[in-house]
Protein backbone atom coordinates (compact mmCIF):
# COMPACT_ATOMS: atom_id res chain seq x y z
CA UNK A 1 0.00 0.00 0.00
CA UNK A 2 1.28 3.66 -1.15
CA UNK A 3 2.06 5.40 1.85
CA UNK A 4 3.23 9.42 2.53
CA UNK A 5 4.00 9.61 6.06
CA UNK A 6 4.78 13.22 7.45
CA UNK A 7 6.36 13.98 10.64
CA UNK A 8 7.25 17.66 12.22
CA UNK A 9 5.29 20.56 12.72
CA UNK A 10 3.98 22.21 15.63
CA UNK A 11 4.23 25.46 17.63
CA UNK A 12 6.13 28.28 16.80
CA UNK A 13 6.06 31.97 17.08
CA UNK A 14 6.56 34.12 14.44
CA UNK A 15 10.27 34.31 13.22
CA UNK A 16 11.16 31.07 14.32
CA UNK A 17 11.77 28.05 12.44
CA UNK A 18 10.44 24.29 11.56
CA UNK A 19 11.22 21.39 9.90
CA UNK A 20 8.66 18.40 7.81
CA UNK A 21 9.64 15.52 6.46
CA UNK A 22 7.95 13.11 4.39
CA UNK A 23 9.05 9.26 3.59
CA UNK A 24 7.01 7.85 0.77
CA UNK A 25 6.87 3.68 0.86
CA UNK A 26 4.90 1.14 -0.63
CA UNK A 27 5.22 2.03 -3.89
CA UNK A 28 7.58 -0.26 -6.78
CA UNK A 29 6.35 2.65 -9.79
CA UNK A 30 9.61 5.95 -10.15
CA UNK A 31 8.73 9.15 -8.33
CA UNK A 32 8.50 11.52 -10.59
CA UNK A 33 8.01 14.51 -8.09
CA UNK A 34 7.78 15.28 -4.50
CA UNK A 35 6.14 18.08 -2.80
CA UNK A 36 4.72 20.21 0.05
CA UNK A 37 1.18 21.53 -0.36
CA UNK A 38 -1.12 23.93 2.59
CA UNK A 39 -4.77 24.16 3.14
CA UNK A 40 -5.53 27.17 5.75
CA UNK A 41 -9.49 27.06 7.20
CA UNK A 42 -11.99 28.45 4.68
CA UNK A 43 -9.00 28.15 1.94
CA UNK A 44 -8.09 25.60 -1.22
CA UNK A 45 -5.15 23.72 -0.64
CA UNK A 46 -1.57 25.29 -2.70
CA UNK A 47 1.50 23.92 -3.56
CA UNK A 48 4.04 25.71 -1.30
CA UNK A 49 6.85 23.50 -3.03
CA UNK A 50 8.19 20.55 -4.67
CA UNK A 51 11.29 18.79 -6.44
CA UNK A 52 10.30 17.22 -9.90
CA UNK A 53 12.83 15.04 -11.91
CA UNK A 54 16.12 16.27 -12.62
CA UNK A 55 15.82 18.85 -9.77
CA UNK A 56 13.57 20.87 -10.85
CA UNK A 57 12.41 22.97 -8.00
CA UNK A 58 9.18 25.17 -7.57
CA UNK A 59 7.97 27.60 -4.15
CA UNK A 60 5.52 29.36 -3.86
CA UNK A 61 6.21 33.31 -4.21
CA UNK A 62 5.21 34.01 -1.02
CA UNK A 63 7.54 31.48 1.22
CA UNK A 64 10.49 32.12 -0.91
CA UNK A 65 13.73 33.27 0.76
CA UNK A 66 12.18 31.60 3.82
CA UNK A 67 11.21 27.77 2.59
CA UNK A 68 13.70 25.27 1.59
CA UNK A 69 13.04 21.82 -0.16
CA UNK A 70 15.26 18.98 -0.32
CA UNK A 71 15.22 15.47 -1.00
CA UNK A 72 17.25 12.46 0.79
CA UNK A 73 19.69 10.17 -0.39
CA UNK A 74 17.11 7.52 -0.94
CA UNK A 75 15.16 9.64 -3.03
CA UNK A 76 11.85 8.72 -1.35
CA UNK A 77 12.31 11.22 1.39
CA UNK A 78 11.44 15.09 0.83
CA UNK A 79 12.23 17.60 3.34
CA UNK A 80 10.66 21.35 4.26
CA UNK A 81 12.69 23.55 6.41
CA UNK A 82 10.57 26.86 7.02
CA UNK A 83 12.55 29.90 8.20
CA UNK A 84 11.36 33.15 9.21
CA UNK A 85 7.76 31.95 9.76
CA UNK A 86 4.39 34.24 9.70
CA UNK A 87 1.41 33.63 11.17
CA UNK A 88 -0.28 33.77 7.49
CA UNK A 89 2.12 30.36 7.52
CA UNK A 90 -0.43 28.50 10.09
CA UNK A 91 -2.21 25.61 7.92
CA UNK A 92 -2.51 21.78 7.68
CA UNK A 93 0.57 20.77 5.50
CA UNK A 94 0.48 17.35 3.32
CA UNK A 95 3.14 15.68 1.50
CA UNK A 96 2.33 14.83 -2.01
CA UNK A 97 4.16 11.87 -3.70
CA UNK A 98 3.54 11.48 -7.68
CA UNK A 99 4.25 8.84 -9.77
CA UNK A 100 3.29 7.85 -13.30
CA UNK A 101 -0.08 7.98 -13.20
CA UNK A 102 -1.57 9.26 -10.09
CA UNK A 103 -0.27 10.63 -6.99
CA UNK A 104 -0.67 10.21 -2.99
CA UNK A 105 -0.97 12.47 -0.29
CA UNK A 106 -0.11 11.82 3.64
CA UNK A 107 -2.32 12.97 6.22
CA UNK A 108 -1.34 16.60 6.90
CA UNK A 109 0.80 17.72 9.81
CA UNK A 110 -0.82 21.04 11.44
CA UNK A 111 1.78 24.19 11.76
CA UNK A 112 0.78 27.02 14.00
CA UNK A 113 2.59 30.25 14.27
CA UNK A 114 1.56 32.38 17.12
CA UNK A 115 2.87 34.23 19.89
Amino acid sequence: QMQAKESGGGLVQPGGSLSLSCVASGSTLPIKAMGWYRQAPGNQRELVAEIRTGDIINYLDSVKGRFTISRGNAKNTVYLQMNSLKPEDTAVYYCNVEVPGFGFWGHGTQVTVSS
